[in-house]
């Protein structure tokens, strides 16, 4: 009998998945136990090399378990197709459909096969869709290419898919969690390896792995399981396991399979892993489970993947050029600053790096006057019974520092905004104080893993152009809107190029449907007349209100979230905010706005560096000039140039050394001085510096009123 299930199965199986079916029947008519999965708190035996035979057994279980639910579920939806549906296009244009058979690949080849064989993904009355994935009715229908934001993140949620299968097919890892990076460029998977530590050298064998599962053309399917499926068909990893046991109640369960690849996931993804024709490993480096020191730890491998060779080029030529940028770099060898170990995750910012952080909230603050915001300063650390009150004691507690005072529990802030609600609270409020903008650059600590910091970009210490602002319902859009004339004032300065998206009530929020809908619509209506192109991002709004998020393109084309307008309904609620409306037996309470330009000043400091790639410009520059003397004859001439310079505020060093001037004026150049001020005795008698612009070779001759009035002119222009 044994032997004419395995003649049956060799019609269906590879020799690979043969041997695990014949292990299989034989532990089954043995009763042989199963290796022993233990739980995600202790020591977890992970499948080794040797013991593939398991590993192909627990794959053949969850592919078996995916075809029958699979085949189930098709069945059921041929019996409700065939009722015709329509189907309106961007344009306006409708197609005809059949309910349950049309899909939205058959509506793009409909339409050209050239939509039809670049469409990534598509979007179904606002949701994003497989292309495969059959229409359940009425319609709206859009699609994505990789030029899109949502073709993009699908293409590399897909590649970690596809990673994921390269790594448990050549390591038997336990796959934890495998999404596209928030920032855009690219994607990682988590996995448990037990004792074995991935680095560059396993990463040949990793691309082989997901070369040879794009060029099988595996198709990216979809099921849906009930939570008792999905924990037996994951049964052999107990991560997954506490994924699908954390989920609601309410849930819809969703697992995808790509090959011998059966993943936890709620998709959607590209048509296949053939689209993947470009693949590479970009670093391995250590990870802990749900970003808890406390729990396993994990190995987490990053990678980048595109439709061609050539964009894979680009980007890692791009990558390469990044690397000579690195702010960690530039700001040692500019001197801006350090980090020690007594202190990890906060940064000593030396002169020339203070110069810069000083010039960036200096900035902030002249725009602050301007815009009608008041400078307010809070205390770096309250009793933790505030923290409860706001709600962050019981979601944000373990990233915060807290310490005993005289047997009371405090917590220094991560954040300033509870501060700023008791500020708007110590006295009575009328509307006619609002809007009341109150903006505060108070230094705040968050407890990130050590693992986690990452130069400027990730740290403990930090300072924010925090700013709050409390206003009426009625004066949201207004609001919204000089704030986004803000933002973008700042961002042209710093030749940034943005995106907009508007992010929209989630599954689960608090406070009144009535209350989201018009915070939608005051931004929607805010974004359409900041006129500036925009998407929508539904779902991804914080609980406690709709937000816009802002993400910059710096000069390497890299993405970074740095401004923040979000807005808040349940802080104010939360601390019983309230002001006296016109009648004044009445009270009102307002809404907040969270708001951040630069975000946080240390990670705009390093992006700032490495977009400029070390030359600042003239106006935030901590080298502005530098006076060379050709000789000791020039020398007071020089000091007193300096002097009229440093005394007009500018940032001016004099070179005094016995070098050549050529030397001297090369090491300035190195040191990237905006200007080099050459005087010799010619100049010294006529009053005039010979004026040499950084990485120019051409120069000029000013007076000294003629150069500070050019200076003023630089500053005032943002140059």
């Amino acid at each position: 009998m044994l032997c004419a299930q395995i003649r049956g199965l060799c019609t269906s199986f590879s020799r690979r998945q043969i041997s695990s079916a014949i292990y299989h029947h034989l532990r089954l008519l043995s009763h042989l136990p199963a290796p022993p999965v233990s739980s995600p708190t202790s020591a977890m035996a992970v499948p080794n090399q040797k013991d593939q035979a398991y590993l192909d057994a627990v794959i053949e279980k969850r592919v078996d378990m995916f075809k029958k639910i699979q085949q189930v579920q098709e069945e059921q939806r041929q019996a409700m197709s065939g009722d015709p549906i329509k189907i309106t296009m961007p344009d306006g244009s409708v197609k005809e459909g059949k309910k349950w058979q049309s899909r939205p690949y058959d509506i793009a080849l409909e339409i050209g096969k050239s939509l039809a064989s670049n469409a990534l993904i598509s979007q179904v009355n606002g949701v994003l869709w497989d292309m495969y994935r059959q229409l359940e009715g009425d319609c709206e229908l859009k699609f994505f290419n990789f030029d899109t934001d949502e073709g993009r993140d699908t293409f590399w949620h897909s590649s970690a898919h596809i990673l994921g299968e390269a790594l448990e097919q050549e390591y038997g890892c336990k796959l934890c969690i495998g999404p596209c990076t928030t920032r855009g460029e690219g994607f990682y998977y988590d996995a448990f390896y037990g004792d074995l530590g991935l680095n560059e050298d396993h990463f040949k064998r990793i691309e082989s792995g997901a070369s040879k599962a794009a060029g099988e053309k595996q198709p990216f399917e979809r099921i849906e399981v009930t939570r008792a499926q999905a924990l037996e068909m994951f049964s052999d990893n107990n991560f997954k396991v506490e994924i699908i046991k954390d989920l609601p109640e309410d849930k819809t369960i969703t697992v995808y399979r790509c090959g011998p690849l059966v993943d936890l996931c709620r998709g959607p993804h590209i048509p296949n892993t053939s689209f993947v024709k470009a693949f590479k490993c970009l670093k391995a480096s250590s990870a802990y489970w749900r970003g808890d020191k406390n729990r396993e730890s994990l190995q987490r491998v990053y990678g980048i993947s595109y439709p061609d060779q050539k964009r894979l080029k680009e980007y890692i030529t791009l990558l390469e050029e990044a690397k000579k940028y690195d702010h960690r770099l530039l700001g040692v060898k500019q001197e801006l600053f350090f980090c020690h170990p007594y202190s990890p995750g906060s940064w000593f910012f030396l002169p020339h790096g203070a110069r810069v952080y000083n010039k960036l909230q200096d900035f902030i603050r002249s725009q602050y006057w301007q815009r009608g915001y008041e400078e307010v300063k809070s205390p770096n650390m309250f009793n933790m019974q505030l923290w409860e009150t706001s709600g962050h004691a019981a979601n944000y507690k373990e990233n915060m520092f807290v310490f005993e005072v005289e047997k009371q529990e405090f917590g220094l802030k991560p954040m300033n905004c509870p501060g700023h609600c008791l500020m708007f609270d110590h006295r009575v409020r009328s509307y006619r104080e609002l809007p009341l903008r109150l903006a505060d650059f108070g230094v705040l600590h968050r407890n990130e893993a050590s693992g986690a910091l990452t130069g400027l970009t990730r740290v403990r210490r930090f300072q924010q152009d925090d700013a709050h602002i409390f206003c009426r319902e009625s004066q949201v859009k207004a609001e919204v809107m000089a704030a986004l004339d803000f933002i973008n004032h700042v961002y042209t300065i710093f030749g940034f190029t943005y995106d907009l998206k508007l992010s929209t009530r989630p599954d689960k929020y608090l406070g009144e449907l009535a209350t989201w809908e018009k915070a939608e619509a005051d931004l929607t209506d805010a974004l359409n007349e900041f006129g500036k192109p925009w998407e929508i991002n539904e779902g991804d709004g914080a609980f406690y209100g709709p937000k816009i998020d802002i993400s910059v393109s710096d000069a390497l084309k890299r993405k970074f979230q740095c401004a923040t307008l979000q807005l808040d309904f349940q802080l104010p609620q939360r601390f019983n905010l309230t002001f006296s409306a016109e009648d004044e037996s009445k009270r009102e309470k307002p809404v907040m706005i969270h708001r951040a330009v630069l975000g946080s000043v240390e990670r705009m400091f390093a992006i700032l560096l490495e977009h400029y790639k070390g030359k600042w410009p003239f106006w935030i520059s901590p080298r502005q000039a530098i006076v060379c003397p050709v000789s000791e004859k020039s020398q007071a001439y020089g000091l007193k140039v300096r002097d009229l310079l440093h005394d007009a505020g500018y940032y001016v060093y004099a070179d005094l050394s016995d070098r050549k001037i050529d030397k001297k004026v090369r090491e300035a150049q190195l040191a990237q001085y905006n200007y080099i001020l050459v005087v010799g005795e010619k100049e010294a008698a006529t009053g005039q510096v010979s004026v040499r612009v950084r990485d120019k070779a051409e120069h000029s001759v000013m007076n000294t009123e003629d150069l500070l009035t050019h200076f003023k002119a630089e500053i005032a222009a943002y140059h």
